[in-house]
């Protein structure tokens, strides 16, 4: 406290660790712990606040957590960082911020648990699809490869409704699908889940970036599931493996919404994705690891997938009959739309 009082109230010549000293006032400096900052230009990172330890070079726009002030006589204060590191406290070189972010006009990262969109526990009805209906067609015998709550469901849910004696609807409830063996907590927890944030705001570009493919990854080798984007002991489709792994990112894709992935007609998710203002395009020539690379359907030319760059001519992606990394172009689909970018 009497270094802090003592820098606070004179001025002189500082030496602060980049070539030469400069003259500068304590203005100039941080005297309180800004929280996150972001470097102006390179920045040396020393071991230990008297900078007699050099350790690395912080490069120009990066980030940093810092921890605390801390001055030295003779010395100008320094930022102790969360990986306890020691930067310039000087303003020049380093700002206060709020962390990494995409510029206004796209999806905003997120650093608060993003949180489901929809009702959480909704009534399986005929053409829906997700895991739900997975579930139900198993337990009813109807499976057929393809998850759509269809006429052969409908028509088996009502028969086991009236065998045990419930309203006969064809819909399952939660009633209904307790009944049928399986789980409160599954009822609302495969509506719910949303992949857990994998990056903080004191982390660069890279690291959201990291955090996006990391849950995508997690997801490899599951069966392809239409309708499907829920937690990673299951399978998904294309835009439902996309969700979740921007969720891991911190992006909140709305209106395109994990548990609305279920309900009919949105199994087409990756065109919303591709219409989406909020996410940014660039060239095919331009493309980079974690950016979503969109197809259209020969013929139609209408969106029918989307996958995750991976780099090197790589995607990871959920394509029948499952979740894998395969390349950018195939005999399967070849036929690329765009490519739009995450994080900026």
């Amino acid at each position: 406290m009497k270094h802090s009082i003592l820098w606070l109230t004179l001025s002189a010549v500082l030496t602060l660790g980049m070539a030469g000293t400069t003259t500068a006032h304590a203005a100039s400096y941080y005297s309180a712990n800004p929280g996150i900052i972001k470097t102006k230009h390179a920045v040396t990172m020393y071991n230990n606040a008297q900078k007699t330890s050099k350790s690395k070079t912080l490069k120009a726009h990066n980030f940093a957590k810092i921890t605390g002030v801390v001055t030295s006589d003779g010395h100008a204060p320094m930022l102790k960082t969360s990986s306890h590191k020691y930067i310039t406290a000087n303003k020049a070189f380093v700002a206060k911020t709020a962390g990494y972010q995409n510029s206004h006009k796209y999806y905003q990262v997120q650093y608060h648990q993003i949180k489901p969109h929809g009702t959480v526990g909704y009534t399986v009805k005929r053409n829906y699809e997700g895991i739900k209906t997975w579930y139900i067609m198993k337990r009813m015998h109807t499976s057929n490869g393809y998850n759509k709550y269809n006429q052969a469901t409908y028509n088996a849910v009502k028969a086991f409704q009236r065998k045990h004696h419930l309203k006969a609807t064809g819909n399952v409830n939660k009633t209904t699908w307790l009944k049928m063996g399986y789980s409160k907590a599954a009822w609302t927890g495969i509506d719910s889940y949303i992949a857990p944030l994998g990056a903080h705001a004191w982390q660069g570009r890279t690291a959201h970036i990291n955090a996006m493919i990391h849950q995508a990854y997690k997801y490899k080798g599951n069966p392809y599931l239409v309708g499907s984007s829920s937690s990673p002991k299951y399978g998904t489709d294309c835009s439902g493996l996309v969700m979740q792994a921007l969720y891991a990112g911190g992006i909140n894709p709305l209106p395109t919404s994990s548990i609305h992935h279920a309900y009919p007609g949105n199994e087409w998710n990756s065109r919303n994705l591709w219409a989406a203002k909020k996410l940014h395009r660039v060239s095919y020539a331009h493309k980079q690891r974690g950016d979503l690379v969109f197809y259209y359907q020969p013929g139609t030319h209408t969106i029918w997938h989307v996958a995750i760059y991976l780099g090197k001519g790589k995607v990871i992606e959920s394509w029948p009959p499952r979740i894998m990394v395969a390349n950018i172009k195939n005999g399967q689909r070849s036929n690329v739309a765009g490519i739009k970018r995450p994080f900026n």
